[in-house]
């Protein structure tokens, strides 16, 4: 199959090819800086340097109850309280589904 997967035909992969470009990402905005609260007392931290995230446990989001596995992004304070934007899959009739949330830091755990 032409353009497949398959590395036996003597072509380099996507990611060789990618790692030879010469081409270095860039984000727009480094990520801000961790809450003042530590992780240890019940939310993830954030990582230290840019374009990293912190895989999380997502407990009873709004769309599923239960605890599913996430990773967090970024995070905000509003109100006082302390959000954790998070990426995680759910599955559902169609397949699975990747939802992106603002959710509050209680519902964050570190895995």
């Amino acid at each position: 199959m032409a353009g497949g997967m398959n590395r036996g035909r003597g072509g380099r992969s996507l990611g060789e090819r990618a790692a030879d470009s010469g081409v270095v990402p860039q984000l727009s905005s480094p990520l801000p800086g961790p809450p003042s609260r530590p992780a240890a007392a019940g939310r993830p931290g954030v990582p230290g340097e840019p374009g990293e995230g912190r895989h999380c446990w997502v407990h009873d989001p709004p769309e599923a109850p239960g605890t599913w596995p996430g990773l967090l992004v970024e995070w905000r304070q509003r109100d006082g309280a302390w959000q954790g934007r998070v990426t995680y899959a759910l599955s559902g009739p169609h397949g699975s589904a990747l939802v992106e949330a603002w959710l509050p830091a209680a519902r964050l755990e570190p895995r």
